[in-house]
Order: C-alpha cells, then structure tokens, then sequence
C-alpha cells in the first residue's frame, strides 16, 4: 500500500460508502469486527522521526482516530500511553504489537475517561513509566444519534460532556503540570461544532465547547511555552459511527454529503495530529485544524 507521501487522487484514494456500511455493533465496538476494515495507517504510515524521544498520552487508543495517531505517533519516534476502555482490549493489543514493532515503548492503561480519578492517575502513569508527558492528544468521544430531544436523556447528555469535554478538563489540568516547554496538546473537535446534525444535538455542542476550552487554554499556557491545538474531523468511518453514532440505514451514504464524496479513514486524520504535535508547529496555538473532506468551517 502505497504511504502517505505518494501522490494520488483524494476523491478514489479510499472507497465511496455503500450499502456495506450498513452495520451495527453493541457498545463501544471493536474495529476488528467492521466491514469495511478502517484504515488507522498499519501499512502505510511511514515516519520520518518528527516525534523522536517524545512521550505521548493517547486516549481512545484502541481503534479509530486514537488508534491512527498512536500508530503514527510511534512511527515518528515517540514513546505512547494507551487509554481505552477495558472492553477494548483486542483491538487495544493489536496497537501496542504495531508500537513495539516501530520500536517504540507502549504501555496500555484501560479505563473510562469519565472518571475523574482515572484521567488523573492516566498522567501520572506517563510520569512514572517514561519520566515525564509531552505530548497529550485528547481523543475518546462519545456520540449517540437521538433524533428527538424528547428523547435524549439526562444520562446520555452527562455521559457525552463526561466523554468528550470533562475529560480534556481532567485530562489538561494533571498534564500541565508535567509539561515542559515545548509540550502540545491536541484535543479533537468535529464539523459538527459548525454544521450539527440534528440527530447529534449533545455531541455537537460538546465539540463546540471543545473549540472554546482550546482556544482559552491555548491563551492560558502559550507563556509557558505549552501549546494547544484542535483537530476537527469531518465524517471518519471508526466504531463510533456503528454503536449508536449514526442510524444504520444512514451509513450506506455515510461521507457522500462531502465534496470529495466519501469519508474520511482514520489515517488521514493522523498527519494532522502529528504536525500539530512536532516542532514545525511551534508558532501555531489556540487553532483548529479541520480535515472535514471540503465541508466549509469558519
């Protein structure tokens, strides 16, 4: 397969949705049991050492988006600690197998990033096994399609801003802490925080609020020469489209409302992170970059 620095057609570069798409799986998923298989990079990230000696904390490592930058992170030459929930362990042990293989360190730390406590020994585990964090890429979501507000509970709202805002809160303020200068964050977004679907209502103005926390953050350590940035997906074909996160009748058109007419793999997300991560990045804080497929964002 070729890498990601061959040059090749965006629009035929990973196939269209189709009726195939149309799957579902219980909660949280495993991106071993989809059909089509997600690209998250296995056999074409190629590093060039951009990340060499770095320590990374990734969340929602096991598949998808995290499990991608993982991957890339390793092969740039950064040390990873993984976090997934425990149910997530197959695809999680898959990760840590292609990490050892770039010949980086992984240490997997299962949990849930809703729990406070959890998020905070996360950070510390990176302190004490590789002597310090760099680099935390803040990446575990939680979307649930509820087409109704009628019908979308306290829990679910609670559960969706624990996932995907409280955590980078929990997440950030044990991090910074250990940072050094020169550290990044990188939190995720989505296009949603700028064209929400109805059927999203709680995950879109959870990223929303991500926008926002970056933003002030960023402004918050940049004297500390810490920066952080976000990266905005648009539709990314990972097990958090098919355990809930969109009808499964809606998935055979899943990426077609893009203008390259398809979604996006996991690994094209990747380089994002790592640019934001390296050095090259140095002078770039408080942005977000969105790799949404031509989907306009301010």
């Amino acid at each position: 397969m070729p890498d990601q620095y061959v040059m090749r057609d965006p629009t035929t570069q990973y196939p269209k949705s189709g009726p195939e798409f149309s799957q579902q799986q219980p909660g949280p998923g495993l991106q071993q049991q989809m059909g089509p298989q997600p690209d998250a990079g296995e056999h074409s990230y190629r590093g060039t050492g951009r990340l060499t000696g770095r320590k990374a904390v990734v969340t929602g490592a096991d598949s998808g988006i995290g499990r991608a930058v993982a991957i890339a992170f390793a092969r740039e030459g950064a040390d990873v600690v993984l976090s997934y929930l425990p149910e997530e362990e197959p695809d999680a042990q898959q990760v840590v197998q292609l990490i050892e293989d770039a010949g980086q360190r992984a240490v997997t730390m299962p949990g849930d990033v809703t729990d406070e406590a959890y998020c905070t020994e996360l950070i510390e585990t990176a302190r004490r096994e590789f002597g310090g964090v760099d680099v935390l890429a803040n990446i575990a979501g939680k979307q649930q399609e509820v087409p109704d507000i009628a019908d979308l509970t306290t829990e679910q709202f609670d559960e969706t801003f624990k996932t995907d805002v409280y955590s980078l809160f929990w997440l950030c303020r044990a991090a910074v802490p250990q940072m050094p200068a020169g550290s990044a964050i990188i939190n995720t977004t989505s296009v949603e925080a700028y064209e929400p679907a109805p059927i999203l209502l709680d995950y879109a103005a959870a990223k929303s609020a991500i926008n926002t926390f970056t933003k002030s953050l960023a402004r918050q350590v940049a004297p500390k020469g810490i920066r952080v940035n976000a990266v905005a997906p648009g539709p990314v074909w990972t097990p958090l489209q098919v355990v809930g996160g969109q009808p499964a009748s809606a998935l055979k058109q899943f990426g077609a409302q893009t203008p390259l007419g398809r979604p996006a793999q996991p690994a094209e997300m990747a380089p994002a992170f790592v640019f934001l991560a390296s050095q090259e990045a140095s002078y770039v804080i408080g942005e977000t970059l969105s790799a949404t497929g031509g989907m306009p964002t301010p």
